[in-house]
């Protein structure tokens, strides 16, 4: 009992630590990522290492969905460079997966030190900010360490492998568990890693692994989704998108096992390596699939999603008060302006209207300026609701 609540705790060590990683990022430079993520829709190919770029420093992509769905429901950018900027955030914590599995048990302590220094001393300034990621770094460092330790005890207790044993079997079932566990813990990067060092620790076999890898993966979609359900407007579309991507990633990959299997044990003969390995292959691969699909892909979203569907409330409701910026208080205020600018150009079409109907007397218009005015009303209430949660 006791080395299962060691490695339960050390899974909690390596999910917190990405969280700190995520937070921190976003609050230091968290506008500046937004404004590449907008301005990098020329082309699927800018648009896609865009998304790899940012996800690397954020290390989530669930991170950069809430960001990219945002753009999309205020119509700031189209849906099809949206699901590219996607493909390259799934690539992105692929690659932050290969980097963590180095030896970088020299990192940790360091890390944690000079980040505890920076972060105490100067908490309200962005060297705090920068001390707040490095203690998440070698959190995560850490955790791993501490994970692979754990393990050693259950490669040697039958009470405790008989737990990972019932993984075996049923690649579905396999999936599913993994997805599950994605997004209970809210980190498929956390998830991955985890699978890799029991696979490294002989715990779980290697073709269960890829099989919880696969379900890392449809997690990683499921969370995109759950967390932009209460987005106003066509953001949904883009975690739709994206999950479509998983979906038939995931059916593929699980037909093909077999032949990926006989691949990576001719890659590479470590476990763990095979594991990584796997998880980038899986996104890349879907990177490649998809790319020059993206606009069919958005189109039939679109269809599924049509615009009247959300477009009737989103006259009034507000556009830029994106609840996925609540933790980044700078992001925050930023969009709490631009909703507050968007009240001003509203009443700015009351007093254009007001004059036209003072001169005309026109009924219908008198309408449209009460419906305008409680539009008004609503979005000013919105801003102040908004502000409180900040």
């Amino acid at each position: 009992m006791q080395t299962l609540l060691n490695l339960f705790a050390s899974v909690a060590l390596l999910v917190w630590g990405t969280h700190i990683v995520r937070t921190g990022i976003l609050r230091v430079y968290g506008a500046s990522l937004r404004r590449v993520l907008s301005k990098s829709v020329a082309n699927r190919g800018s648009a896609f290492f865009a998304g790899l770029g940012v996800t690397s420093l954020v290390q989530s992509s669930s991170a950069t969905a809430l960001i990219t769905s945002s753009f999309v429901s205020q119509n700031l950018i189209a849906l099809a460079p949206a699901l590219a900027i996607m493909l390259g955030a799934d690539v992105g914590t692929a690659l932050m997966a290969q980097v963590f599995s180095l030896d970088l048990s020299w990192l940790s302590p360091m890390a944690i030190f000079f980040g505890v220094v920076f972060f105490l001393s100067r908490k309200n300034t962005k060297g705090g900010q920068l001390g707040r990621v490095s203690i998440g770094l070698g959190l995560i460092i850490l955790a791993l360490q501490l994970i692979q330790e754990a393990t050693q005890p259950i490669v040697t207790s039958a009470g405790t492998k008989v737990l990972f044993g019932s993984l075996s079997g049923d690649p579905m079932l396999d999936m599913l568990i993994g997805a599950l566990f994605t997004v209970f813990s809210w980190s498929s990067l956390a998830v991955v890693l985890l699978t890799a060092t029991l696979a490294a620790a002989h715990v779980i076999s290697v073709p269960v692994a890829l099989c919880l890898v696969l379900g890392a993966n449809l997690g990683s979609g499921l969370i995109g989704l759950v967390a932009t359900l209460g987005m106003p407007g066509a953001g949904r579309r883009v975690a739709v998108g994206n999950l479509l991507f998983k979906v038939c990633g995931c059916v593929v990959f699980s037909l093909a096992l077999p032949l990926a299997l006989q691949g990576l044990a001719q890659l590479d003969p470590d476990p763990r390596r095979q594991v990584l390995h796997f998880h980038v292959i899986f996104n890349v691969a879907l990177a490649v699939g998809f790319l020059f699909l993206t606009d069919s892909i958005a189109r039939l979203v679109e269809k599924w999603l049509p615009e009247a569907g959300v477009a009737g409330a989103q006259a009034a409701e507000p556009r830029h008060l994106d609840a996925g910026a609540l933790e980044t208080p700078a992001l925050a205020l930023a969009n709490a302006a631009r909703e507050t600018l968007r009240i001003g150009d509203t009443i700015e079409q009351m007093l254009n209207g007001l004059m036209e109907v003072l001169r005309t007397n026109d009924e219908k218009r008198v309408e449209e300026l009460i419906r305008l005015d409680d539009d008004v009303d609503r979005l000013y209430t919105a801003v102040k609701l908004y502000l409180t949660q900040i």
